[in-house]
């Protein structure tokens, strides 16, 4: 494994879309601020004054949920809290991905550090020193209704803090919590009061997974751009349309922002050149290149509604009971995961429309009465050669598949705790099902930049533009150009791996510039 030489300082304050990523994503060292940890033991005297009282104080005294008035006697409690923990790890189903269990895990210890929680500064530590290791508790894909937080999956945390559990070291290699803890010289954690409730009681599972969404996001919007400027040069297009005037007659910021890079992309291309002026028969072109702003851009604005809300929660104290700045211990609403669980859904929506105006792209390439004079299906020997007409094909699957993946998990709510958790937001399914859709945009994405090449080769003598021409070479160092039939699925792999690592990206950025 290798590790990011940055370090994440955790303190009172947020930490940062940029530390989130790296140290779910870089395996960034964590430090724990001085300052907030004395804070933290502040708040945890007052947690330790309200044990030894007589009257009973939800989740210190006393059990939780739908047993919140049963009173807990002193000799109990730390069996309660670990009670708590080991009954909430009931995931199951696939292991999730590593990175999401590093951003959740950084997440809650986050909220930790606030000194909203009551929990003692050795326990925060020790979640700091699990991450520092690189020891991933396995949690498990189902288990979250996303209300009371991401109750199980930050159990299954909790647990492997402990020293119970499964969980895979920093090679990689599954084994019980206690043994990786016991080689990386850790001291599991002993539960007091409280701290049971305060490790799970988050919304940090899906809060991570959005994060890191916004950050696949940012890059596949740009690439998405590029992919465009391909089909749109290819197909004989023109760039007239992406004009800073007509844009600025609707002043959509995202919208802007698209079609700034588009005139970048396309500025100095010959291809572009050939056919433009009063002598090009084409009026207008399609939706699906001439509104590509529009809806790159609409999913721009989507992300950025997505990250004001992922701001707030990343600056949020997410706990139930907290103890407040004056010090109460008071219980709330705050983990019902509702702001987020929006947000996730809505994401899903502009991935899927995204992947599907770049699947109609793919598809003109490949039809002879749309393409502009390129071989149908852009094959070699037609008759004999296919060309990419199945390529499209997987294009139209994954979109298919993203359509249904953009219904709202958000309005599925499903009481349980009899009947106390009777409104929950799913948002830990909705993030789960952003993963996936995100994925299938990169492929749907990679599809098109491929076909858009071949597209580009075929219009030799012509030749395309400095960025859409890096991006057409970056693509041959993987796959080949024109020609027969040929075993496409580990192209097909190659170009997805060359989007989702953001090379065909930078690859154009590195001739234009910073693309938006």
């Amino acid at each position: 494994m290798t590790f990011s030489a940055a370090s994440v300082t955790v303190g009172t304050g947020p930490v940062s879309f940029a530390d989130v990523v790296a140290v779910a994503r870089h395996n960034a060292p964590l430090t724990l601020d001085a300052t907030a940890l004395a804070g933290v033991a502040t708040t945890r005297r007052i947690i330790d004054d309200l044990a030894s009282d007589v009257d009973p104080h939800y989740g210190i005294s006393t059990g939780f949920g739908a047993l919140a008035t049963t009173f807990i006697t002193t000799d109990r409690r730390a069996q309660l809290q670990a009670s708590l923990v080991r009954s909430h790890a009931a995931g199951s189903g696939p292991e999730v991905e590593r990175e999401v269990v590093r951003a959740l895990m950084l997440l809650r210890l986050s909220t930790l550090m606030t000194g909203r929680t009551g929990v003692r500064p050795a326990t925060a530590e020790t979640y700091a020193a699990v991450l520092n290791a690189g020891i991933t508790p396995v949690v498990r894909e189902y288990g979250s209704l996303g209300c009371s937080g991401d109750l199980a999956p930050l159990a299954h945390c909790a647990l492997a803090v402990m020293g119970e559990g499964e969980v895979r070291d920093a090679d990689g290699t599954f084994m019980q919590a206690g043994q990786a803890l016991a080689a990386a010289g850790i001291t599991p954690v002993v539960l007091a009061e409280k701290e049971g409730l305060a490790l799970i009681n988050g919304t940090d599972g899906m809060l991570g997974m959005l994060v890191l969404a916004l950050d696949d996001l940012a890059m596949l919007l740009a690439t998405a751009d590029v992919a465009a400027a391909m089909s749109i040069e290819a197909l004989l297009g023109t760039d007239a349309v992406f004009a800073a005037d007509l844009q600025a007659l609707r002043p959509q910021l995202g919208q802007g922002e698209s079609a700034a890079n588009l005139r970048a992309l396309l500025g100095d291309s010959p291809m572009v050149a050939s056919h433009a002026g009063p002598w090009d028969t084409t009026v207008q072109d399609a939706y699906s290149l001439r509104c590509s702003p529009q809806v790159h851009g609409a999913a721009r604005d989507t992300a950025g509604h997505a990250a004001l809300i992922a701001g707030r929660e990343l600056s949020s104290a997410v706990d139930n009971p907290v103890v407040t700045l004056d010090g109460r211990v008071e219980s709330n609403g705050n983990f019902h995961g509702a702001p987020v669980a929006y947000v996730l859904d809505f994401l899903a929506i502009a991935a899927a429309d995204v992947a599907s105006m770049s699947e109609r792209r793919t598809d003109r390439h490949l039809d002879v009465s749309r393409n502009k004079g390129l071989p149908p299906f852009l094959a070699h020997e037609v008759g004999v050669d296919s060309g990419l007409m199945i390529a499209q094909y997987t294009a139209a699957g994954i979109v298919s598949e993203l359509k249904r993946l953009a219904v709202p998990a958000s309005v599925d709510s499903i009481p349980s705790s009899a009947m106390q958790e009777d409104h929950v937001s799913m948002g830990w399914a909705g993030a789960r099902k952003l993963r996936k859709s995100i994925d299938g945009l990169g492929r749907v994405l990679a599809i098109e930049v491929m076909t858009a090449a071949r597209s580009l080769d075929l219009r030799a003598p012509l030749v395309p533009g400095p960025a859409t021409g890096a991006v057409r070479d970056l693509v041959r160092t993987v796959a080949e150009g024109p020609g027969h039939d040929r075993f496409l699925s580990p192209e097909i792999e190659a170009i997805v791996g060359l989007v989702q690592s953001g090379a065909v990206r930078d690859a154009a950025a590195g001739a234009v510039g910073t693309l938006r």
